[in-house]
């Protein structure tokens, strides 16, 4: 093998090591973003338990007064 083969097959190779290296820096940029998202659903999905727990609350409060008056009546 001589010595220019040697270089383009370097060249080649640094451009491939160059390539995965950006193809790196994406996925870790996406992989941050995904994990950002989880984070904000994860949240949203907690906060809408609690919301749907306070109106399952109020309803079985109300039914439980309508109950009430409708014994008082």
């Amino acid at each position: 093998m001589d010595q220019p083969d040697v270089i383009a097959q370097l060249h080649r190779l640094t451009s491939r090591v160059e390539a995965l290296i950006e193809r790196v820096r994406q996925l870790s940029d996406e992989n941050r973003s995904l994990r950002q998202q989880q984070e904000s659903i994860v949240g949203e999905r907690a906060q809408l338990l609690s919301k749907n727990e306070q109106a399952r609350s109020r309803v079985e409060a109300m039914i439980a007064r309508l109950k009430s008056l409708e014994q008082h009546t």
